[in-house]
């Protein structure tokens, strides 16, 4: 299922994914009501973390790594199979995302050139997608991508969830194309 959260800025996109996501942190905010994954009232979202990815609006790559290590990087440290296994993932990773070809350029940064705008958020994708979790929560995974680009990655998540994940993202003002990809 490919679920988009849509609204203006500032309307509680972003904040409604965090809070989803276990990641809202605040004495200041009262939150009321439920939170259900599969029917079952969900108490502590901690306990679920292993089952949840989040890819943030704003990319925290490293500039100097290359898509490839990046997420090895990301397999090593969080995955606990052996060593061939944490290599064949990366490898198909970077292949179902489309990033074999820039998959040893470096991600690069605002001062560093690297790859392009859609490449760089593939591959934080693939970071978090390393531990294939079965939700994947993106915050306006289009957000500065050309509109071919926006629908490329749009169409790579909707084929994530015909494998049977949810993915939930937000996003502002989708094109009529994109939009006609949520379920």
């Amino acid at each position: 299922m490919f679920t988009a959260i849509l609204g203006p800025s500032g309307s509680g996109k972003t904040t409604l994914l965090n809070f989803l996501s276990g990641r809202l942190y605040s004495k200041n905010l009262k939150i009321t009501g439920s939170v259900q994954i599969n029917g079952k009232e969900i108490v502590r979202i901690d306990k679920y973390q292993h089952l949840i990815a989040y890819v943030m609006q704003d990319d925290v790559l490293l500039a100097m790594l290359t898509p490839y290590e990046a997420i090895k990087f990301a397999a090593d440290m969080r995955l606990s199979i052996p060593e061939a296994e944490r290599e064949s993932r990366t490898r198909e990773l970077l292949k179902v995302l489309g990033i074999e070809k820039c998959s040893n350029t470096r991600v690069g940064n605002a001062l560093i050139r690297g790859v392009s705008g859609g490449e760089r958020k593939r591959t934080s994708i693939g970071v978090e997608l390393i531990t294939n979790p079965s939700l994947i929560y993106l915050d306006e995974p289009t957000t500065g991508l050309d509109s071919t680009t926006a629908l490329r990655i749009v169409q790579l998540l909707a084929s994530l969830a015909k494998t049977g994940r949810t993915v939930v993202s937000t996003i502002h003002q989708p094109s009529s194309e994109i939009f006609s990809s949520f379920d």
